[in-house]
């Protein structure tokens, strides 16, 4: 298990490097820093001098290493747009991205699983079919026209919730949530439910299929043919056998849920990562675009890991045969 973890804490520092050198390197073919900086006013001398003091004259690898160096000690660099350090911005903003996509989590976990294991078992119900006619929706439209048509009929038309911001939050040291709130409740609902559709659908779908598959296997006729009862089949052996495909899938959609969220903030004017991100594109603030990448990839390698983990508490087939190879 040591050299697992070992060998696997080797291959993410090995992406996480590659992924610090595309996102630099992209950033820096992206637009001209100092021209958004210092407008069409400012002098080519008054340019020059603001160029060398971002070490922007520097060559590329020299910047990269700077960057990389300093990433690993914590600085992330200072904000050309905003003049303030990164990484109080990443910190002030991160609460309120993790919020909203740990309620997106929760909501796609909590109903996708349940729905996909009735759709599973019931495939030819009405009710299965239903479901599924309406997994369609989240599966095809667009996250952006999802939460538009949210707040037009929710906040425009019935007027019950707000339609952007993050409502009123309480400070907690450094971390700020808008679950000890009522407007923070409110405000949070729409987004959530915006931002968690597509993975909805998507885990209700992956489950149906591995429950369909699994409940066709001969150890479950055998189960049944041993006199065991429905529930004991069906959640004693089959949806226990549905669960490697469910985290793996689970694992990267909370990545994608949390890399995703740009569009979800964007549309609700969520003050989250991804709308401080949008923020960045429009004016090539490059240190904000680079870090967001690097800390994205950051949280993909994490929850890889864990999944990875989770693998081994799930299969036993994976310690058996660990433990035959040794």
């Amino acid at each position: 298990m040591i050299a697992f973890v070992v060998r696997r804490l080797l291959q993410s520092l090995v992406v996480m490097l590659a992924v610090a050198f595309i996102a630099f390197s992209l950033f820096n073919f992206v637009g001209d820093p100092i021209l958004n900086m210092m407008g069409q006013d400012a002098t080519q001398a008054q340019r020059d001098a603001m160029r060398e003091l971002l070490g922007l004259n520097d060559s590329f690898v020299r910047q990269f290493v700077r960057f990389v160096g300093n990433v690993l000690r914590g600085d992330f660099g200072v904000s050309y747009r905003l003049g303030l350090p990164v990484a109080n911005l990443i910190v002030e903003r991160l609460p309120a991205t993790l919020e909203l996509s740990f309620c997106a989590a929760v909501l796609a976990l909590s109903i996708g699983v349940p729905l996909g294991v009735y759709t599973g078992l019931h495939r030819h119900g009405a009710m299965s079919r239903f479901f599924l006619v309406i997994s369609l929706i989240g599966v095809s439209l667009p996250t952006f026209l999802i939460g538009i048509l949210l707040i037009l009929f929710f906040a425009v038309v019935l007027g019950w919730l707000p339609s952007f911001g993050r409502g009123e939050v309480v400070r907690i040291g450094w971390w700020s949530t808008g679950f000890l709130t009522r407007d923070g409740w409110r405000a949070l609902i729409l987004p959530s439910v915006t931002l968690c559709l597509f993975q909805l659908t998507l885990i209700m779908r992956l489950v149906r299929a591995e429950m369909m598959e699994v409940l066709r296997t001969d150890y479950i006729k055998f189960a049944r043919a041993r006199g065991l009862t429905n529930r004991a089949v069906n959640f004693g052996h089959a949806l226990k056998n549905t669960l490697i495909p469910v985290i793996t899938i689970t694992g990267l959609q909370i990545g994608a849920i949390v890399a995703f969220a740009i569009v979800t903030e964007t549309v609700f004017q969520w003050p989250g990562m991804g709308f401080l991100f949008i923020q960045a594109i429009q004016v090539v603030d490059i240190p904000i675009m680079s870090t967001y990448l690097v800390l994205i990839a950051f949280i993909f390698v994490v929850i890889n890991l864990v999944v990875d983990l989770l693998y081994y508490a799930v299969d036993p087939r994976l310690r058996i045969g660990r433990g035959a190879g040794h």
